[in-house]
Parts: structure tokens; sequence; C-alpha cells
């Protein structure tokens, strides 16, 4: 769930100028990204190296953030998120899904297909919320809660569409990156197709971001790919701004 976490800290500033931030908040929030990022946990030494600051202020922002539960010490010294992270980012997907809802209606309406939000969770993707077109007596169903591989179905690949590009790409994902969307035919459900455009926010273009998300549809074989494809991206295109703004 970090990705809801990284989008708070990475949110619009009500006072934008660089002058005028908290250097040691800024570090703070610095600091959880960085332990965030490093599954297997992080040593006070590495997260100094990784700030570039001293370790005496590495160790006394570990130390706030551990007093808030944001992050907590292992018995080897790792220092890794702590549960107050889930209690956030609990928060922050509630808030998520209320903003994106008429957006992923509208877009349901329009494309006549079941549309759907998913964010990466490590090597899988999970969708987070999902609209069905009230005008067809059938629909695609498309559950809250479903997971699936990362590398597998149009919301996985156009997430990893989204990341720098790498050698271990996929041909699947090196044409999502080219042409702006991903779509799949009967890869996740026999006669399903799949259209989905990666939620980019400001600044992230080219660059891995920490908030990984995509907006997309997904029918049985009557689906107007080239129509859809546009819809989806403009509905991404939408919901960026709108985070942007929040």
């Amino acid at each position: 769930m970090w990705q809801f976490i990284q989008k708070m800290t990475t949110m619009k500033p009500l006072i934008p100028t660089k002058t005028n931030t908290l250097q040691t908040l800024d570090r703070g929030l610095q600091a959880l990204t960085v332990v965030a990022t490093h599954t297997g946990g992080i040593s006070i030494a590495q997260l100094a190296a990784e700030l570039e600051v001293h370790r005496a202020i590495a160790y006394r922002l570990v130390t706030t953030l551990e007093m808030h539960g944001l992050i907590a010490r292992m018995q080897d010294g790792r220092i890794v998120t702590g549960a107050g992270v889930l209690r956030l980012s609990a928060t922050f997907e509630s808030q998520f899904r209320a903003l994106a809802q008429p957006y992923l209606m509208q877009l349901a309406q329009e494309a006549s297909a079941t549309a759907f939000i998913t964010v990466a969770q490590g090597d899988e993707c999970t969708a987070i919320q999902v609209c069905e077109p009230q005008s067809l007596d059938l629909r695609m169903s498309y559950r809250i809660g479903s997971r699936h591989a990362i590398d597998t179905g149009a919301a996985g690949i156009a997430i990893l569409a989204a990341r720098p590009a790498s050698a271990a790409d996929l041909p699947a994902v090196k044409q999502a990156r080219k042409q702006g969307y991903s779509i799949t035919h009967g890869e996740l459900q026999k006669g399903a197709v799949g259209i989905a455009c990666a939620i980019q926010q400001a600044g992230a273009l080219g660059s891995r971001s920490a908030f990984e998300a995509c907006v997309g549809v997904v029918a049985m074989e009557d689906l107007d790919t080239p129509a859809c494809a546009k819809r989806v991206m403009d509905c991404a295109s939408e919901l960026a701004k709108a985070l942007s703004s929040s």
C-alpha cells in the first residue's frame, strides 16, 4: 500500500516556493520514501548516504518517524516502514476512490464497458475501483480487490510501460509505451479485451513514480478499440490533473 502514502507526500504543497519549505519535514518525508523503497529494510548508515546527510541527522529522523509509528526497527538494526503507514494508506485510498468515482463512471458510460482503476503492489496489480455501465444489460464483471501478475493483463502492462525503459521489457510493454496505452486480448479471461493507460503524475514521465496506477476498461470482444483507447487516455490525463490539484 506504500504507493498511496507516497502520493500523499508528493501532493501539491500549500506553499509551493522552495525557500518557504521546512527542511526538517522535507528530510523526514524523504527518509520515509527511501525506507519504503527498500523492501528488505535499510540501515541508518545507508539511509544517511542516500539522503546525503550526517548519520546523526539520519538517526534523529528515524527516531522521530519511529515515535509516530511510520517506521520500525528490526532486531538487527534494519529500518522498515511501520504500521502507521497502513493507517495513512487506508485514509488516502478512500479519498482517492472518492475523487476518481465520477471520472470512472463517465468512462464506463462513454465506452459501454466496465471501467477500473488498478494500482501496483509489488509484483502484482490490484483493482481498487470498478464502475459498470448502467446502460447495458450484459456487463463484464470485474471485482474490486482482483489481483493478477503485473506482467499480465492490460493494467499491468500499462503500469510497466510508464516505468523507465529496460532491456527486460516485454514486447507488449514496449508497444504500450510507444502508443500511450496497452491492449490485451483474453489474457485474464477468455474473450475479454482490456485497454489501460497509466495515470502519470506531473514530472513523473520517464522516471519511476512511487504512486503507480492506471485506468482502463474491459469488455467482451465487441469493444470499439480506437474510440475506447482515446477515452481511456483522456480519463487518465484528467485523473492526473485532478490528483495534482487536490
